[in-house]
């Protein structure tokens, strides 16, 4: 309930040019009763068989878009019925979203109790294995942007344009049509949007982008380029990139520079602008990224800084820098003293996730990638954490379908956390769960000696022993945090640079204030705490992690 099925049904339906129908005002209309007086006077197991004949009677019906009622799951019939007959999406969303857009609606029989969120908990452990059952497609509504969520149901239903009618057909014959449409859809590009107001832009996720001249067109504004990328990446896919790029009308000029996070300085950011300058590149001039996070971040800040802010293109071939870095806006450089404390906040126009590129990837970075898509479930959807755990065999094998899922849920995250914070004035630190300790293993060993993904990993199950300590989340959440780091192949055991090292190194942290160490801990499992801790529960954590 309160999910937005109605809302959005209504609008899928006009898109698809089909009638839509309500299970709840359709059993209003038979009885000539509302909901509520059903459940008052029958009961809720009068109005459960009520419902069941509905759903039995609607889905028998061709063309039409279906919402049911949030309890229409719990009959085993209506489940096979929706199952068979039609395409089923899930609108998944937070008990907290829920009571949000419920709390004051008195015609919701089931929530007139004294503890709403008690009872909408009960009711989404009871009712949430029956809809991912059945699900087809599982949206996530913690957008509040119904046009995105209707977007994002055409792209899996394999409509590359509303225009095309027909789609959600409700006959048994159909389904099956439906199902491969959306596997043939799932080589279509995917686009989500970081919604910014005048600095918004998209994130499209598919494969063979990198040599798709049409959509790189599309959103390369300018004719002159320079692509940036290093020495790891160049021999791989720079020349078909840069055929693309010329095919689409672009003059391109290309930046090599050399490979590692201990290039991620000065010099490098030097390098780029001499390049820049010596070729004459004006203010239309669009920088592209090519590689991962150095040099996402490195061509980022170059791009805002030279000409006082020119456009750039984020195109990220590690799974790290997909789903994390290139997406928000933080660019910058390392310094001796602190990991990315030089640097702006800069917006592409566009991020080009072109997936294949993740075929060449070594098993250290991709291990590096699957810590920032762990981190964003641990700090912010346990649904998804849970996920991650059921699949994570799938993730590491390189599972085309799987490895997109979480890049298009990591991305989604993000980007709802940049939207709401794009400066990082309060709420997008939470990003940083497992960073205060990942900075301080990553400046104490020096720069490239651990992956980033590799000190971030092992910083969240530091984070979590740390939340442990506090009360935070119970002994179990730490153990799956631990576990779920472990199977991803990243470390779980921490350099031992000493305690006093360590402290001198935390402390030099963007989130610290008045020269307390700050730590985003979790509070439960999915949902982040930032604050400093006592120095002896601090102590306790980094003995342990150095065991």
């Amino acid at each position: 309930m309160g999910a937005g099925k109605t809302t959005v049904g209504r609008l899928l339906a006009k898109k698809l040019n089909k009638r839509f129908v309500d299970s709840d005002h359709e059993i209003e209309a038979r009885t000539g009763a509302s909901i509520p007086w059903i459940f008052e006077i029958e009961g809720e197991d009068s109005f459960r068989r009520r419902e069941a004949e509905v759903i039995r009677d609607l889905t028998a019906e061709q063309g039409i878009v279906l919402a049911t009622g949030g309890g229409a799951i719990l009959d085993a019939q209506s489940r096979a019925y929706l199952h068979a007959r039609g395409t089923v999406v899930y609108l998944r969303t937070s008990v907290q979203n829920i009571l949000q857009r419920t709390g004051h609606d008195k015609n919701r029989p089931l929530l007139q109790t004294a503890d709403p969120r008690k009872r909408l908990e009960q009711l989404s452990r009871q009712r949430d294995p029956l809809y991912r059952e059945i699900a087809d497609i599982v949206i996530d509504t913690g957008r509040p942007n119904v046009q995105f969520m209707v977007h994002s149901i055409l792209n899996q239903l394999g409509f590359a344009a509303p225009s095309v009618h027909t789609a959600h057909c409700c006959g048994p014959d159909e389904h099956q049509n439906n199902q491969q449409q959306m596997n043939t859809s799932q080589q279509h590009p995917m686009q989500l949007k970081v919604d910014l107001g005048n600095r918004s832009y998209p994130i499209i996720i598919g494969q063979s982008l990198l040599t798709d001249s049409g959509l790189l067109a599309r959103h390369i504004q300018g004719q002159r380029v320079a692509v940036v990328t290093n020495t790891t990446v160049a021999p791989l896919y720079l020349g078909p990139f840069v055929h693309a790029l010329q095919l689409a009308g672009k003059q391109v000029l290309t930046i090599v520079l050399a490979d590692g996070e201990e290039h991620k300085n000065w010099a490098s950011l030097m390098r780029i602008f001499d390049a820049l300058l010596e070729a004459k590149c004006d203010r239309k001039t669009t920088l592209i990224a090519l590689g991962g996070g150095v040099i996402g971040d490195l061509t980022g800040y170059a791009a805002a800084s030279y000409m006082r802010g020119i456009p750039f293109i984020q195109v990220p071939t590690t799974l790290l820098s997909q789903v994390d870095s290139s997406v928000g806006g933080k660019t910058g450089i390392n310094h001796p003293l602190g990991k990315n404390m030089i640097g702006a906040f800069y917006q592409p126009q566009a991020v080009i996730t072109d997936t294949t590129t993740l075929a060449t990837l070594p098993a250290r970075e991709l291990a590096a990638g699957l810590a920032e898509i762990i981190k964003v479930a641990a700090i912010i959807d346990a649904r998804f954490f849970d996920w991650i755990e059921a699949n994570i065999g799938q993730l590491v094998a390189r599972d085309t379908a799987a490895i997109t899922e979480a890049i298009r849920r990591s991305c989604e995250i993000k980007a709802d956390v940049v939207r709401q914070d794009e400066r990082e004035g309060g709420l997008r630190a939470i990003l940083n769960f497992g960073h205060t300790f990942g900075h301080a293993i990553e400046s104490g060993l020096g720069y490239g000696k651990w992956l980033h993904g590799e000190a971030v990993g092992c910083g969240m199950v530091m984070a979590a022993d740390l939340s442990y300590r506090l009360g935070f989340i119970d002994y179990v959440s730490k153990i799956r945090i631990s576990n779920l780091v472990q199977a991803a192949g990243l470390p779980t055991v921490a350099p031992d640079l000493g305690q006093a090292r360590w402290l001198e190194l935390m402390e030099v942290d963007k989130k610290n204030e008045g020269g307390q160490i700050k730590f985003i801990l979790l509070k439960p499992l999915g949902r982040p705490a930032i604050m400093s801790v006592p120095p002896d529960i601090l102590q306790a954590t980094l003995q342990a992690a150095i065991h």
